[in-house]
């Protein structure tokens, strides 16, 4: 199978490229990054690509639909939750779809949470693409642009996520690719999801408002992402920049 990644370097929102085989059929999963690199290695391993998947509708995931789809042909996919916030959808998903595309697999899994249309793409049982739920040591949000609820995100992640197979390879929306198995071992919100480790009894303030830090761990980007619990009892995974501990 071919498979090549590239990152835009402000947003560090990754791009992919999947095929069979040199000279067979391919997909993209999420345009966030300048196609020209791209297109280029679509030309290089003669590949017919046929679909565009956005793991959710942000646009350092979806920027270059077009261009990627005029160039190739290809239909662009979203989960139908999602496919009202983008032109250009020629495909809307719901979930449960097992595509065969060329010799590939692809199953589609809807995983809301950091959107209420997030998908998890499963490409022939072994290699995963998790949008911006689960991240390499980090978890998504859930209060940015159309997320849904701290429950949604958590359930997202500890059954659909982390019970494929553990040697099975994720690759985030953002920098570097991990495993269910390291992420089981090595993730500080997974851990305390999984109640391998103590919830915090810190205290945080997000925007203002008071709450009880549950996990402060670090982010992709080289800063910080919270897991916080509000006076009504609310939980939500935040942005560090947002968060003062206490």
């Amino acid at each position: 199978m071919i498979l090549e990644k590239w990152m835009d370097p402000h947003w560090l929102s990754n791009s992919y490229l999947v095929g069979d085989q040199d000279g067979g059929t391919g997909l993209v999963v999420d345009t966030g990054t300048e196609p020209g690199p791209l297109l280029q290695a679509i030309q290089d391993h003669r590949l017919q690509v046929t679909h565009i998947f956005n793991t959710h509708f942000h646009t350092d995931h979806t920027q270059y639909n077009q261009e990627v789809a005029s160039a190739t042909g290809a239909t662009v996919c979203i989960h139908r939750a999602d496919a009202p916030h983008l032109e250009g959808i020629g495909m809307e998903l719901q979930g449960g779809e097992k595509l065969k595309i060329g010799e590939m697999t692809v199953e589609v899994v809807h995983i809301p949470g950091h959107t209420a249309g997030q998908i998890l793409l499963i490409i022939d049982g072994e290699d995963a693409f998790t949008g911006d739920t689960l991240f390499r040591r980090s978890i998504g949000g859930n209060r940015g642009p159309g997320g849904t609820t701290f429950a949604d995100l958590r359930r997202s992640i500890e059954e659909e996520i982390l019970t494929l197979p553990p040697s099975t390879r994720l690759h985030p929306g953002h920098t570097d690719p991990t495993t269910v198995a390291e992420e089981l071992a090595e993730n500080p919100f997974v851990r305390v999801m999984k109640g391998l480790e103590p919830e915090g009894e810190g205290q945080c303030t997000f925007d203002g408002q008071q709450a009880r830090l549950i996990v402060w761990g670090d982010d992709y980007d080289g800063g910080h992402k919270a897991w916080v619990r509000f006076p009504d009892g609310t939980d939500a995974v935040v942005p560090g920049s947002r968060t003062q501990v206490t």
